[in-house]
């Protein structure tokens, strides 16, 4: 049985790499629009799952594990940024404030699925316009839920964060690892 990451996500890659497995990646193209009758974290558990499932029809022997990231502040979801002017608006947005970062997965196997969340929260400092500026100007704000990435250069812009780390960079690899143990 063979693990399929479904995204192509280099963080995921990474931490899933770290964890010390092989894979095959097959990123799933979904719709990943939001149902406003859903709360932030159904909404990010379905997609997690939608995207597992997409893959999954063409594995069905396999192991399939997708992941979709969030950034919630007052239940206001904020996705990855279309441009500067919106990156700044996001980044105004959560200065000085703690926000969600919550990940949904789905894990699609033949013996069993899986489909959960995982929450932490990370505070930002009181930022300048001149260090989001400085900050957007790097362009790792780029393709990241919140226009941050905790892991680089972002991490000048955090206070402090509570939960897995790895969670907040996009894979809650303690509970992924569980499941996998369990599968593969």
């Amino acid at each position: 049985m063979r693990l399929i990451l479904a995204s192509s996500s280099p963080r995921r890659k990474e931490l899933l790499t770290k964890l010390g497995y092989t894979y095959i990646v097959d990123p799933s193209y979904i719709d990943e629009n939001i149902d406003f009758n859903l709360s932030p974290l159904e909404n990010v558990k379905n997609i997690g799952l939608k995207k597992a499932l997409a893959t999954a029809k063409n594995y069905p022997l396999d192991v399939v594990l997708a992941c979709d990231t969030i950034v919630v502040l007052d239940d206001v979801i904020y996705g990855k940024p279309q441009d500067k002017d919106d990156a700044f608006k996001m980044l105004k947005t959560l200065s000085g404030k703690t926000h969600l970062v919550i990940s949904g997965v789905g894990i699609i196997s033949p013996k069993k699925n899986y489909n959960f969340a995982v929450v932490s929260e990370v505070t930002f400092k009181n930022l300048t316009d001149e260090e989001i500026n400085s900050y957007i100007f790097t362009n790792e704000c780029f393709g990241k839920a919140g226009s941050y990435a905790i892991q680089g250069l972002g991490s000048n812009l955090i206070e402090n964060y509570s939960g897995e780390l790895d969670n907040i960079i996009g894979l809650p690899t303690k509970e992924v690892k569980e499941i996998l143990e369990e599968l593969l």
